[in-house]
């Protein structure tokens, strides 16, 4: 047996793997059929983020998927799940990993929107799936295998800021596979042949799956989507394998070794445990790779001839500490980290056979023409290997000693997943039956499958038999030969059947091919459901343009539009706060990367004068329902909303609690009037934009939203990466994690430099999360003009390592533009003084520019 459930895309889009070869929404009924026969369900991935003008082809397409009997959809975008709700109520939504659900009170959210199940990031470690299944009764579905984002899915916008593609629409550029140097302190620091700072190892979690088990999620997912058929086979038939092992109680390590070295070799950049262990800042990230390498075999030892000797020893690891002493790292021993899960992946060990592929590793990843091809012949030696290769082998010239051999290919693997193809996968549905009849009357069957059933009945009548008749043992052997069907014989009661009767055996196989006939349609079809054919987003859309002002459900305050356009800075350090202070601004949003300096930053904005707005931060893990607290006593005007759990703690506060306003920022992915009114609703006072619109698609969100209520990015770094993975703590320590790092993000200031010479500066969180920020400025003020004829009135500036002049500077220049006093082009000039890459539009192009080619004027 196989995978319990599949998922999917559509050729139309809307999925988080646009680059992947799709499935037809015109055969969408034909591939379910298939799905369903196979005993599995079908989960359609519509996980990205939906603009305005694509809504109603979006209700078509949940039409037709409804139709079609797809099982659930998976979303990212909150007017996908309003639309599915209205139009076919019986279809289940799941909340993809995309909607980036990570605590019970964002479950709460989900939950308000439909949804069934969670899919929940890849960053919770068990402990914390065990605490959020316990404050919630929406199913967990957990990532078990496969490539890892280093940034939290949903929340990167990478993509977006340097290729002109977004992430949150399926178009991931892949830029944490990219090498990049370190500066730290403005000066670069030398990693050796490690460059690839920001490429996690692949997740295999086997280790995890009994205490999962324990916990009870309801699902173990296999990220398969752009990778080969060799790759998905492996990967769930050793998850099969090793699920059905603990579920029964006997835990077969030994076929894990096995199975999880066959997933090795399929494809790997190096397996951890990723963040089901907790986080592990120097296991996570390997740096000298971002591709398959498969199994370690040993160091090069020397060359003779068409032999390469290979002595076997640990791979060496990632530094430890090494830049805090100015050092290098060194290759030695990997070691065993002591992991919180209470069972241990089992070792790999590597046995290499002819017809094996080896690549050669000489510390330049980037070349594509690496060394390497398929072994000859092999010697075991008593501290390794010899392998020989003939004419199709490696250029031996180029190597060396001290080279790391990897296995990367098992040609036999190819061979066992090709026989494994088939269009009609056999025996998934267990049919129960139920036989009866008396003597001249016909043979009467009832099958059951599921909520499936089928009645046959013979077309000769039972007759005396002269021997023992129709025994269980005959009927099983008859009616029960499904072999090549999506069938097997579960249980067969033969109580209602007189004994001592037969049938001919053909009248027996004609029941059987009945029977098989009927319950393979029925199977096929999938679930029944009303589906609401009429249009409804309109509906859905008239209120969307001017949803009630009130508190949201709890009585939070509401947002009064301001009669005067606001220009909202964003301050992230005293000197800047200093600046607001001076120029007199009413209002300022405070995002601080710890509690105490907080606190005495609010203290001097009231005294000021100034409203103060907090920001949260944009993830909110079970356990971290703190920080909202510790937000909450320092009493702020208003909060500025960054996740889903922060929103759903402050909308359930008690009646009497002084609650603050509440502001959503980007982070809450608005790029529709759907999901706009919606968070209108339930009580938000204004919320941002995402940073995935242009100006078209913005525009069309305005047309259907009320305009003051909406905040523009004016000019700001975009934040591109927000990662778990804590570069800090991962170069400049050899702490695991927060508890051990010293916090060298207190002494020292991160850049990483790209390979065309940005850099880009990495902060910190109050949560120890890294954000990558953007090294060139991205300014909105060309759309000023169009924005205030719009009726809109609030204008972020969101200052990132800003100088007390440089802050002055941005702030009193876009003070003159919102007044009238300098034009757009003039505004971008002077704001862009003291940029050191420059400002540019970037996410804000206009119809018709090319990425790359969007600098303003």
């Amino acid at each position: 047996m196989g995978a319990d459930a599949v998922y999917f895309g559509l050729g139309d889009g809307f999925n988080a793997r646009a680059r992947a070869e799709n499935f037809s929404l015109g055969t969408l009924r034909d591939t379910m059929s298939l799905v369903h026969r196979a005993g599995a369900r079908g989960y359609l991935t519509l996980n990205t983020l939906i603009f305005e003008q694509e809504l109603e082809h979006v209700e078509r397409i949940i039409v037709q998927v409804a139709e079609a009997g797809v099982d659930a959809i998976l979303v990212q975008d909150p007017a996908v799940a309003l639309l599915a709700r209205e139009i076919c109520p019986d279809l289940e939504v799941h909340a993809s990993t995309q909607m980036t659900v990570s605590s019970a009170e964002g479950a709460r959210f989900a939950r308000g929107l439909g949804a069934k199940r969670v899919v929940v990031p890849r960053e919770l470690s068990v402990a914390e799936i065990r605490r959020l299944a316990a404050e919630t009764d929406l199913e967990l579905e957990v990532f078990i295998h496969g490539a890892l984002c280093v940034s939290w899915s949903g929340q990167c916008l990478t993509s977006e800021a340097w290729g002109g593609r977004s992430a949150n629409r399926g178009q991931c550029a892949q830029s944490c596979r990219m090498p990049y140097d370190v500066i730290v302190d403005g000066e670069p620091r030398d990693l050796g042949d490690v460059k690839y700072l920001l490429s996690p190892k692949d997740l295999a979690g086997a280790a995890a799956v009994p205490e999962l088990v324990e916990i009870g999620v309801s699902g173990l997912k296999i990220e398969g989507r752009l990778k080969g058929p060799q790759y998905v086979a492996t990967a769930v038939k050793g998850y099969r394998a090793w699920l059905d092992s603990v579920v029964a109680g006997h835990r077969n390590a030994g076929q894990l070794a096995d199975d999880l070295q066959a997933m090795s070799l399929s494809f790997s950049r190096g397996f951890s445990d990723g963040f089901l262990a907790g986080s592990d800042h120097q296991e996570l990230v390997e740096g000298r790779f971002p591709k398959h390498r498969g199994l370690f075999l040993g160091w090069v030892k020397g060359v003779d001839g068409n032999e390469v000797r290979v002595e076997t020893g640990p791979t060496g690891r990632p530094w430890t500490g090494a830049l805090a002493q100015g050092g290098t790292r060194s290759p030695g021993p990997t070691g065993q980290r002591s992991s919180p899960l209470s069972f241990k992946a089992p070792a790999l060990p590597l046995e290499p056979r002819p017809g094996m592929g080896v690549v050669f590793d000489d510390g330049h990843p980037e070349d594509r023409d690496e060394p390497g091809g398929p072994i000859f012949g092999v010697e075991r030696r008593r501290n390794g290997w010899i392998l020989a290769f003939g004419r199709q082998g490696p250029d031996l010239s180029r190597i060396r000693p001290g080279q790391r051999v990897w296995v990367t290919s098992d040609p036999s693997l190819s061979r066992s997943v090709d026989s494994l193809r088939t269009w009609e996968p056999a025996g998934r549905h267990q049919v129960d039956l139920d036989v009866s009849g008396k003597e001249g009357e016909p043979l009467s069957v009832r099958a059951r499958s599921g909520r499936h059933e089928a009645y046959a009945r013979s077309r000769a009548p039972l007759a005396l038999a002269q021997g023992e008749g129709l025994v269980p043992a005959i009927l099983a052997e008859k009616l029960g030969a499904l072999g090549g069907t999506p069938f097997t014989l579960g249980v067969l009661n033969a109580e209602g059947l007189a004994k001592g009767l037969h049938v001919p055996v053909s009248e027996l196989k004609a029941l059987r091919r009945q029977l098989v006939s009927s319950l393979s349609e029925r199977v096929s079809e999938g679930p029944r459901r009303h589906v609401r054919k009429e249009p409804v987003l309109e509906r859905l859309r008239a209120d969307s343009k001017h949803p009630v002002e009130r508190g949201g459900l709890r009585g939070v305050p509401s947002y009064r539009d301001a009669e005067q356009p606001q220009l909202l800075p964003l301050c992230r350090s005293d000197e800047q706060l200093d600046v607001v202070i001076e120029l007199g601004l009413p209002e300022v949003e405070l995002d601080w990367m710890e509690m105490t300096g907080l606190s005495r930053a609010v203290e001097r904005a009231r005294r000021a004068g100034l409203r103060v707005t907090i920001a949260t931060t944009r993830v909110h893990k079970p356990g971290e329902e703190g920080y909202d607290t510790r937000v909450a006593h320092l009493s702020p005007d208003a909060v500025l909303v960054r996740n889903w759990g922060t929103l759903i703690h402050f909308l359930e506060l008690p009646e009497a609690a002084e609650r603050p306003i509440l502001h959503g920022d980007f982070s809450l992915n608005v790029t529709n009037s759907l999901t706009a009114a919606h968070l209108l609703r339930l009580g938000l006072s204004t919320l941002t934009c995402s940073h995935d619109l242009d100006e078209t698609q913005l525009m069309g969100l305005l047309d259907h939203a009320p305009s003051a209520r909406v905040t523009i990015p004016l000019h700001h770094h975009i934040p591109t990466f927000h990662t778990e993975h804590c570069v800090y703590a991962h170069l400049l320590s050899s702490g695991r994690d927060f508890r051990s790092c010293g916090r060298p993000c207190e002494g020292h200031q991160v850049a990483i430099r790209d390979r065309i010479g940005l850099v880009h500066p990495v902060l910190v969180d109050v949560g120890c999360r890294n954000t990558v920020y953007n090294a060139q400025a991205q300014s909105a003020a060309s759309l000023v003009p169009k924005l205030l004829d719009r009726g809109v009135k609030r204008f972020r500036v969101e200052l990132v390592r800003e100088s007390r002049a440089e802050t002055a500077r941005v702030l009193g220049t876009y003070l003159d533009l919102l007044k009238g006093r300098v034009s757009p082009a003039q505004a971008v000039r002077q704001a862009g003084v003291h940029e050191q890459f420059g400002v540019t539009q970037g996410t804000m192009r206009v119809l018709g520019m090319q990425p790359g080619r969007n600098a303003a004027p």
